[in-house]
């Protein structure tokens, strides 16, 4: 049964571009948009009404022995493109934004985005920007332009004394 099994996801692979390992433990409505790309790993876990989008990858990372792909709690959104990969869990009505490279768990109704994910946003509240705030940078640039025209200031005029 396990070389018919295997035999089977091959097949299915080939057909749908969609790879699920027949070890993996996948829960009741499972919904996968554009299914191209998927990678399920052999023991990957996945609850009841997951979305995944295409191109998701929930993988291991080669370093450990046992449970080694991830495991997707009820309810979670997983974008575009992200790679969720080791034994870790992403916990229930999560979203992992398009791209995300999870690495560490995600927490009960967290958005994480990034590579590496970062937590975002936190049972709805913001908890840190994704954009660049543009103001404190320049204002970081100029005092740091400041600290080295002092730095210029102090080595020439110890030249000049010697």
């Amino acid at each position: 049964m396990v070389v018919f099994s295997k035999w089977l996801s091959q097949v299915a692979r080939f057909l749908t571009n969609v790879e699920i390992h027949p070890g993996a433990t996948i829960g009741r409505r499972l919904f996968i948009d554009h299914g191209a790309g998927i990678v399920i790993g052999e023991t990957a876990e996945i609850g009841d009404d997951v979305v995944l989008f295409h191109g998701v990858t929930l993988g291991g990372t080669g370093k450990h022995k046992g449970k080694r792909h991830p495991t997707v709690k009820n309810g979670a959104l997983i974008s575009a493109g992200a790679k969720i990969l080791g034994p870790i869990t992403i916990c229930e009505n999560a979203k992992v934004g398009a791209g995300a490279v999870v690495i560490k768990d995600v927490p009960l109704g967290a958005t994480v985005v990034g590579v590496p994910a970062k937590v975002v946003r936190l049972n709805g509240r913001v908890t840190q920007h994704t954009e660049p705030q543009v103001a404190e940078l320049k204002r970081r640039l100029t005092e740091i332009e400041v600290e080295l025209e002092k730095l210029k200031n102090n080595t020439q005029k110890g030249e000049e004394e010697q």
